[in-house]
């Protein structure tokens, strides 16, 4: 079953409460996603940090419900 819109929002939000968050269904299946989180808790984070933070908020599910991610994270610090 694939991950709607709104879960994967609500998940990303419930582990960075100032997530400023965009969402894209890149193939229109709620399968393959273009995701843009930014954070204040990515400042002084890596790239690959930042997405394992990322990726731990999406429990598990990347895989298995989420099948395909592009992923953009941004520290709050920079905007």
């Amino acid at each position: 079953m694939p991950l709607e819109a709104n879960i994967l929002e609500k998940m990303i939000k419930e582990a960075f409460a100032d997530a400023e968050v965009k969402i894209v269904d890149l193939a229109g299946d709620n399968d393959h996603w273009s995701l843009e989180v930014i954070s204040k808790e990515f400042a002084g984070k890596t790239r690959i940090a930042q997405h394992k933070m990322v990726y731990a908020a999406l429990k598990g599910k990347m895989g298995g419900e989420l099948h395909a991610l592009q992923l953009k994270t941004l520290p709050r610090e920079i905007l």
